[in-house]
């Protein structure tokens, strides 16, 4: 089937988060699986022509795109996905899009997504290509099933097209003043009651992707169960109840051809299952290069994250004092909110034999912080899929998360296992968000380790299920059949 992937970031051509590693892979997975997939995404600053080896669709020459009773001329540009047969296409307006930043407080934000959204459909319709299904990711495109709706329910190409709405984190809605409904062209009623894109006033919208897209999908099981209830929805949980007949969780999956022990280009000593001892190179490379000590059986437990409160830096933080006088080595690598960037800075200067962080980001080093820990920390007030759990799994690096979203679908904690006669857990994990729950998981962990038969068999449960992108690509496939059906 044609297959039109709209999104607001695409590896590897711009990235801010899992969103764009979800782009750039899963419309490849699809062309292997012989659908045929265009992806659509704006063309920012960072975007090299050269590199990538684009080319500009003069053929098609300049669409005018109006937004807020302007006319902006928008040009095309085409691409490939990683040398695979995936066209994908890049709406080039600089003066949107040639910003300091992917994303903005600017007070044109909406009308920049609102353009976007606009000259994909008409970008659609000067190809003279017929999708039968437009798969939508997040905020930034949010507006396209109800643009086609309203602004282009005119044109009979999209008569037949199912739409399919992705949430890959709904604590970012696009939210604007009421304003923003007329920069859209969008009819009044749609913004009055019942309020579909309307939300405590403002327009909202992935408001408006909930309330008229075909299927609704979130990034895992647990994540669309979540989204139901007031205490994750982010005030969502009655349109999304409302629909929840057409909502579904699809776990997103991983690169296993960059993202395996056995071929990682990023970490001194490959290694499998058969060979886990070969792991503990990987450590020593590792201390050494965050400047700690090696210590044999003194665990290293890693984090690779956003510095933010949604990562449930907060409450590592808050824990830390006792979570120091464990017998443990800490390396941390991320970026985020500057209070929690000074905290852990502070914290690596007090304590420079046990915690080191790493501020910013390397792909190398959070390979080899993967390949070189023992554990991973993940403990999120809440996390939609998550991805580097998937990666800590396979290299054997033992999670410990909180029981949230993708975390609750791809973490099973070892002892709650053993209690049920099972002997299948691949991690540890926890409930409540505080630091008895967190510093509890962390204890349980660290008296596991001292059992070597016993972490042998929590790293080969975590080593042996794939976690490939294939799995998920199929049931998007049975997804968008029953968007289709619903047409």
């Amino acid at each position: 089937m044609n297959i039109a992937f709209v999104a607001s970031e695409v590896v590897p051509f711009a990235k801010t988060g899992g969103l764009a590693d979800v782009s750039g892979i899963l419309p490849i997975e699809l062309t292997k699986l012989g659908q045929n997939v265009k992806v659509f995404m704006p063309k920012y600053y960072s975007v090299d022509e050269k590199r990538f080896k684009l080319k500009k669709e003069s053929w098609i020459g300049i669409i005018p795109i109006r937004v807020n009773n302007k006319i902006h001329n928008v040009q095309i540009f085409k691409g490939f996905l990683d040398d695979s047969k995936t066209e994908i296409y890049f709406i080039d307006y600089p003066q949107f899009f040639h910003r300091h930043s992917l994303y903005t407080n600017d007070d044109d934000e909406d009308e920049r997504f609102i353009l976007f959204s606009k000259a994909v459909i008409e970008l659609i319709q000067r190809l003279m290509w017929v999708p039968e299904i437009i798969h939508l990711n997040d905020w930034q495109t949010a507006l396209i099933p109800l643009l086609l709706k309203d602004n282009y329910s005119w044109d009979k190409l999209f008569t037949k097209t199912a739409t399919v709405f992705t949430i890959h984190n709904i604590a970012y809605q696009g939210n604007f003043s009421k304003e923003t409904n007329d920069k859209a062209e969008i009819d009044i009623k749609y913004f009055e009651a019942p309020g579909t894109i309307e939300h405590e006033g403002r327009v909202n919208f992935m408001k408006a992707a909930i309330s008229f897209a075909d299927i609704i999908t979130t990034v895992s099981e647990k994540y669309a169960q979540e989204l139901l209830t007031e205490e994750f929805s982010f005030g969502m949980h009655t349109i999304l109840n409302y629909r929840k007949n057409d909502l579904f969780g699809i776990l997103n999956g991983i690169d296993e051809t960059v993202w395996s022990p056995k071929i990682d280009v990023f970490i001194p000593q490959k290694y499998s299952y058969k060979s886990i001892n070969d792991k503990e190179l990987n450590k020593i490379e590792l201390l050494k290069m965050v400047s700690l000590p090696y210590v044999q059986n003194i665990p290293v437990i890693g984090i690779v994250s956003r510095l933010a409160s949604q990562k449930g830096i907060d409450l590592f933080i808050d824990s830390i004092n006792y979570l120091l006088s464990l017998e443990i080595k800490w390396v941390v690598l991320g970026t985020g909110e500057f209070r929690y960037e000074q905290k852990l800075k502070e914290i690596a200067q007090n304590n420079l034999d046990k915690f080191n962080v790493i501020l910013g980001y390397s792909n190398k080093l959070a390979h080899l912080i993967t390949a070189g820990s023992d554990m991973f920390l993940m403990p999120s007030q809440f996390e939609p899929c998550g991805l580097t759990q998937m990666y800590s799994l396979k290299y054997g690096t033992v999670p410990i998360v909180r029981n949230t979203g993708g975390l609750t679908d791809t973490v099973f904690d070892w002892d709650a296992q053993i209690f049920k006669g099972k002997n299948n857990g691949n991690g540890f994990s926890f409930n409540d968000y505080n630091g008895y729950a967190l510093t509890n998981a962390v204890e349980r962990a660290l008296l596991n380790f001292k059992n070597k038969k016993i972490w042998k068999q929590i790293i080969q449960n975590g080593m042996k299920p794939s976690f490939a992108w294939k799995v998920s690509a199929e049931k998007y496939i049975s997804i968008y059949k029953k968007a289709l059906a619903k047409k």
